[in-house]
């Protein structure tokens, strides 16, 4: 009998731990999961040897503040019992204190924008204001003081157009490359004119930037810098140089329209290093890709060019490849976009 009574208690200790892990696994530190399944596990222990039992006084009163287990009184000829709570009761207890904390997080994040923003040596100059949505900025102090603000409120997107037009000499102190915390966090993609690598120290910066996670292409020629972060804000040069003039548009639809045409530059551009965008098409894959272009069927391709479906298919396979087109539409007016077709 007390051997059945023993199995029967163990097989139901080791059912709650298996539903403790379960249910807290992820939400509570491991540390604090493994001390609750030992307590929830034995049944509680006597108050007093809590703290040895379960790795310290600290451990005893994280359970406690979490609502994982409390102190279970005994009467007056009695010791109290330190004993867990339920699975189900303790993942909601877990739930509550994480909101607690979250909010306090987020709370503190509130806290500390609105700092930056009353810190700000230009007040106001990044709020969204419904009548500002075009700024123009004069100031040479306020333009730089803009840019590195951008740079440092992207979340998702830093996007920019290059030509490294200046209104002095070039200098390598002019470089601004992505920051630490872009890393694998912020997708940073430069266009720059050809030209910029002509100088060593062209040349140079556009390495450190490649180093510190930047992707770069080149094109023949940049008519305007750019400087886009997210799909929120953009800063557009008045002048060429930009220093001495510049846009700030917050505009929504200003805005994707500039990143449109960031992404029409940068499909036709060059990788930085590579002799050409993509390889090269032969005369008959040009054709099939201008037919394509007109959403023809592989059959009326094959009809129109005299060559059989077969080849025409694997001709289409090819150019997909190429493209990493989804499909022959999608090939077609991919190859457009490249300047491939017209």
């Amino acid at each position: 009998m007390l051997v059945t009574l023993c199995a029967r208690r163990w097989r139901v200790g080791f059912e709650a731990g298996e539903t403790a892990t379960r249910l807290l696994q992820g939400i509570v530190d491991d540390g604090v999961l493994t001390s609750y399944k030992e307590l929830l596990v034995r049944g509680g222990c006597p108050n007093g040897e809590a703290a040895d039992l379960l790795g310290g006084p600290q451990m005893v009163a994280t359970l406690t503040e979490a609502g994982m287990a409390y102190v279970e009184p005994a009467g007056l000829a009695g010791e109290p019992r330190f004993v867990a709570i339920q699975p189900e009761l303790a993942l909601q207890s877990s739930l509550a204190a994480l909101s607690r904390r979250l909010v306090a997080r987020q709370q503190r994040l509130v806290d500390g924008y609105r700092r930056m923003a009353e810190a700000h040596p230009f007040p106001g100059v990044l709020e969204a204001g419904r009548d500002r949505l075009v700024t123009v900025l004069t100031n040479r102090a306020e333009i730089s003081d803009v840019s590195r603000a951008l740079l440092s409120t992207a979340r998702r997107h830093w996007l920019t157009l290059e030509n490294f037009v200046m209104e002095r000499p070039l200098e390598e102190l002019v470089a601004m490359p992505p920051l630490p915390v872009f890393e694998g966090e912020v997708g940073c993609r430069c266009i720059y004119q050809e030209s910029c690598a002509d100088t060593p120290i062209g040349a140079q910066i556009m390495k450190i930037h490649a180093e510190a996670g930047e992707e770069a292409r080149t094109v023949p020629r940049i008519g305007m810098k750019m400087k886009l972060a997210d799909e929120a804000v953009a800063l557009l040069p008045l002048m060429p140089t930009g220093v001495s003039g510049a846009l700030l548009v917050r505009s929504p639809l200003i805005v994707r329209a500039l990143r449109q045409y960031f992404e029409l530059l940068w499909e036709r551009a060059v990788p930085v290093g590579a002799a050409e965008a993509e390889p090269p098409l032969s005369d008959v894959q040009r054709t099939i890709l201008q037919l394509l272009a007109q959403d023809m069927t592989d059959e009326r391709v094959a009809r129109r060019l005299g060559m059989n479906v077969a080849s025409v298919r694997r001709h289409v396979s090819d150019i997909r490849k190429e493209l990493g087109a989804a499909n022959r539409f999608a090939a077609g007016a991919a190859a457009a976009r490249r300047g491939w077709v017209t």
